[in-house]
């Protein structure tokens, strides 16, 4: 083989090579970063409402050894049923959020989410502390989220609303608030991972996520596997402030355990 092509060749594997592995270097960079500080630590085994407050009047959450168990209302399509679990506490800068989930229905429709770093969007009657408008939520419709709040969501655990494929799940991150309800499709951040072979009910995954100003990643570690995921947050407004979330669509239900909150 002439020598100048398989020095090209070499060199193409070697930038291929880096590309697959910059992701996962930039995580472990992050994760391991000796600046973060804990912020939180729940157990998820006490009383949940030392530490969380609840958007939804029909769902419920129950603490046991096993951890916290959240659970949205029973009947589809029906906005009083849908539910989000807030952090009292509110976390600036960089954030590190660590826990173990547990799927615990077996649904192939609807959407689990984490909402990180929430404020309203200051205008109107939304002010930048949610805790100010708590009564507006008490149906949590999802569009008074994303019209209303400053936030970064992330659908996972995630299924179409029309779905029976139990294999059809999707990982996917948004960043709000939306302009207008038309404008809904715009908030997406790419890109979407379709089909991902985790989150199976009954099976307890290891949740990182690591949020800077410029990035966001989830690693997921159970079921003997362990993914990484990466999104490039730079061409949106940043997120610098907030509470955190968890929200659970209509019917949707899992299991907590040992949530932490780092900063810097």
């Amino acid at each position: 083989m002439n020598k100048q092509i398989l020095i090209t060749i070499l060199a193409l594997s070697a930038g291929m090579w880096a590309c697959k592995t910059k992701p996962q270097d930039d995580f472990e960079k992050f994760d391991a970063d000796t600046e973060w500080e804990l912020a939180l630590v729940d157990p998820c085994t006490d009383d949940w409402r030392t530490h969380w407050f609840l958007d939804g009047e029909i769902a419920t959450v129950e603490n046991s050894d096993s951890g916290m168990d959240f659970s949205a209302g029973p009947i589809n399509r029906n906005d009083a049923h849908h539910a989000v679990l807030w952090t009292k506490q509110s976390f600036e800068g960089d954030v590190k959020i660590e826990y173990d989930f547990t799927r615990t229905d077996e649904q192939v429709v609807n959407v689990n989410i984490l909402f990180i770093q929430a404020t309203g969007t200051g205008e109107g009657q939304f002010s930048k502390d949610i805790t100010e408008w708590n009564d507006y939520r008490k149906v949590p419709t999802m569009s008074k989220y994303w019209l209303n709040m400053n936030t970064i969501h992330i659908s996972y655990a995630a299924f179409p609303m029309v779905n029976e494929d139990p294999t059809n799940d999707y990982i996917r991150v948004r960043k709000y608030p939306a302009q207008s309800k038309e404008t809904f499709g715009e908030t997406e951040v790419p890109p979407s991972f379709d089909k991902t072979e985790l989150f199976l009910p009954g099976i307890t995954y290891h949740m990182t996520w690591v949020k800077t100003d410029g990035k966001l990643f989830l690693k997921v570690e159970g079921d003997e596997k362990e993914k990484l995921y990466q999104w490039d947050l730079t061409g949106f407004e940043p997120v610098v402030e907030g509470r955190i979330g968890l929200r659970h669509m209509f019917t949707r239900s899992g299991r907590y355990k040992d949530f932490k909150v780092y900063t810097k």
